[in-house]
């Protein structure tokens, strides 16, 4: 994490074990602030069970785009001249109506990657319960998970109980917490999983600080085919917390020319903002500027 900091700077340590958590009722609005503006990785256990309940309340509501089909409307749009022409022949040919149409919008898919190496390891847990809300809110969510490997954990975090849900996936996710291979795992997205989950006008969220053990190796080719694959790819990288960060590290220069939005995730007040973002019509989208 050094690469990406002047002077050596260090994150706050991590908090120590688990206390009964206080109850939310509890907090002033004082407290909320305070807790909303809290680094996840300088929580204690109470502040981070308050947290985890404060982001299951958050919604995710993406702004709905047109698809390629039609429903009947009799104050849509256009003109529905098959619909017109069989209502006219159950009449003898005689048209009484005119029958018309609208396209049916829903929202795009969403699909998020989220890395769990160890400089993650904190960022990653709290983002999981962000994570299962917003797949039990909404439909065409897709969740990969990855550190030295790729694992999809979409079917495991349906499940409305949320204990069940990370139960089911920490038997399937091998690499928690250990090394970081970004390119590697990007690389396999795009050519096991890019074709079946990225149409539609899709919204990726890359949840990474963008550190790869393997030097970058392979990651500017993966995040470009990645970025056009899709309508929006959001980089979600809690390293944007300190005042003074700027791209040093080789998997950070790489991803950075091939991301549309490039936002901090380290608090509640960061997720709010990001659901904001992503709730309001997308504009066109551009690649992120190098800093």
């Amino acid at each position: 994490m050094s690469e990406a900091l002047p002077g050596g700077a260090s994150p706050p340590p991590p908090p120590g074990q688990e206390t009964p958590p206080k109850e939310d009722s509890a907090l002033t609005v004082s407290d909320r602030e305070r807790l909303n503006r809290l680094d996840f990785e300088a929580m204690t256990a109470a502040e981070l069970a308050d947290a985890k309940r404060a982001i299951r309340r958050l919604a995710l509501p993406l702004a709905e785009r047109p698809t390629r089909r039609f429903r009947r409307d009799p104050q849509g749009p256009r003109t529905d001249l098959k619909a017109t022409t069989r209502a006219a022949m159950r009449l003898g040919g005689e048209i009484v109506g005119i029958a018309r149409r609208r396209r049916v919008t829903r929202p795009p898919p969403l699909v998020i990657l989220c890395d769990i190496s160890g400089s993650m390891a904190r960022y990653a847990q709290v983002m999981l319960h962000f994570l299962h809300a917003v797949a039990n809110d909404r439909e065409r969510v897709h969740t990969f998970l990855f550190g030295t490997r790729l694992t999809n954990i979409t079917r495991a975090l349906k499940h409305r109980d949320a204990e069940v849900a990370f139960q089911a996936i920490a038997k399937v996710v091998p690499d928690w917490s250990g090394g970081t291979r970004i390119g590697d795992s990007l690389a396999r997205f795009n050519r096991v999983w890019g074709r079946r989950v990225l149409g539609q006008g899709a919204v990726v969220l890359l949840v990474t600080d963008g550190l790869d053990r393997a030097g970058a190796d392979g990651l500017a080719e993966a995040a470009e085919r990645l970025s056009r694959s899709c309508r929006r790819l959001i980089w979600l990288n809690p390293l944007l917390r300190f005042e003074g960060f700027q791209p040093r590290a080789a998997g950070i220069r790489a991803l950075l020319p091939h991301v549309h939005e490039h936002r901090p995730v380290h608090n509640l007040d960061s997720l709010a903002a990001l659901v904001a973002t992503l709730s309001s019509r997308d504009p066109v989208p551009r690649p992120a500027r190098a800093a």
